[in-house]
């Protein structure tokens, strides 16, 4: 796949919120982020995710990146 191509990665971060009970806004108070930087990429239009945030996310929802992240069709 070229890099231009658009990426297949698809992010849970709103099936992960729902199964723990926790809305955007209680993650983003929680690990110090801003909720338009949570629905970018909860709403698949993030381009980039910092290894800081990654970590705060997984952290605060107790899984692993491959929670977070899975390969669309």
């Amino acid at each position: 796949m070229p890099v231009d191509e658009p990426h297949r990665i698809v992010c849970r971060l709103d099936e992960l919120l729902t199964e723990r009970g926790m809305t955007l806004t209680a993650l983003a108070e929680q690990i110090g982020v801003t909720i338009v930087n949570l629905s970018v990429l909860k709403n698949q239009r993030a381009k980039a995710v910092r290894f800081s945030t990654l970590t705060a996310i997984c952290h605060a929802l107790e899984c692993q990146p491959g929670d977070l992240f899975v390969l669309g069709e």
